[in-house]
Order: C-alpha cells, then structure tokens, then sequence
C-alpha cells in the first residue's frame, strides 16, 4: 500500500488568501494617500487651444464644417 503525500494546500491557499489582502490594502492606502493629496485643489481651466482641438467650442461659436 503507497504512503498517503503530504500536501501543503492549506499553507497555499492561506497564502494566497493573505497575499491578496495586503495587495488589496496596499492599493487601498494608495488611493487614499492620493486622494488626501488632492483634496482641497480646484481642477484647472482647459485652455482654448486644446478646446478647439477637441471640437468643443464654446457657446455662441460658429459649427466646425
């Protein structure tokens, strides 16, 4: 009769159970960082150049034909 194998799926799986959740908090404390980062700053103006580029004239402003 063969010897049953020893397996290390539990150390497997709990590995990867705590590998993904410190990547996951990793992610997470960046986002946050980032974001308490930014707080508080007013996004800028886009400038008429790059309006007209895009085809989003303002107001008033003649079709692009």
């Amino acid at each position: 009769m063969a010897a049953k194998k020893s397996t290390d799926l539990g150390a497997a799986l709990s590995g990867l159970i705590l590998g993904g959740s410190v990547i996951f908090l990793v992610v997470l404390l960046v986002v946050w960082l980032t974001n308490a980062s930014f707080e508080g700053h007013e996004p800028a103006a886009a400038p008429a150049s790059a309006a007209a580029a895009s085809g989003t004239a303002g107001p008033g402003a003649a079709p692009a034909h």
